[in-house]
């Protein structure tokens, strides 16, 4: 992306039942490049010619594993990063997710070079080690949003905390 906007990125969450039926999410600790140390979902940059959704399907593949279809994914949010530090890190990210038999189907998770990999309860996220902002929008799309968050998120000139967030813009 040549500065010509905010970069294209994609998160996939993927939400199974746990043993007694409470839903639980994949999300992993990055090892590496942008949010080192970081839990988050598995995701990235769209590349050149590809859907937001080839996009999901191909970083959760190779950063734990898992496969599905495009067409078992569904958009549950789509949210704007502003960084007014640092202009150059803007992010247009749509989130996905993923549910049901396809999730069950996608196979087993495994630890890749991106991240090292874990199931959480969604009520037992580890909030404290996400971006600030997921705690606000993660459990929504973990719930099942009835139709896709609109959510704006921008971050103070340290580039970690929310100095401003809103929904439905």
């Amino acid at each position: 992306m040549s500065g010509a906007g905010p970069t294209d990125v994609v998160l996939c969450a993927v939400i199974r039942q746990d043993d007694d039926g409470a839903p639980t999410v994949l999300l992993g600790v990055k090892k590496r490049g942008f949010a080192t140390g970081k839990t988050v979902l598995p995701g990235g940059k769209v590349e050149a010619g590809e859907s937001g959704a080839q996009a999901a399907v191909r970083e959760l593949h190779e950063e734990t594993g898992l496969s599905v279809a495009p067409g078992e994914l569904s958009l549950a949010a789509t949210i704007q990063f502003v960084f007014p530090a640092q202009p150059a890190a803007d992010m247009s990210c749509r989130v996905y997710r993923v549910a049901g038999r396809a999730a069950e189907a996608s196979g087993a998770a495994h630890d890749t070079d991106e991240l090292a990999v874990a199931w959480h309860r969604a009520d037992d996220l580890p909030l404290a080690d996400t971006w600030q902002d997921a705690a606000r929008w993660l459990p929504e799309v973990i719930a099942s949003p009835a139709s896709p968050l609109q959510v704006r998120v921008e971050l103070a000139d340290d580039n970690e905390t929310v100095a401003d967030y809103r929904t439905g813009t």
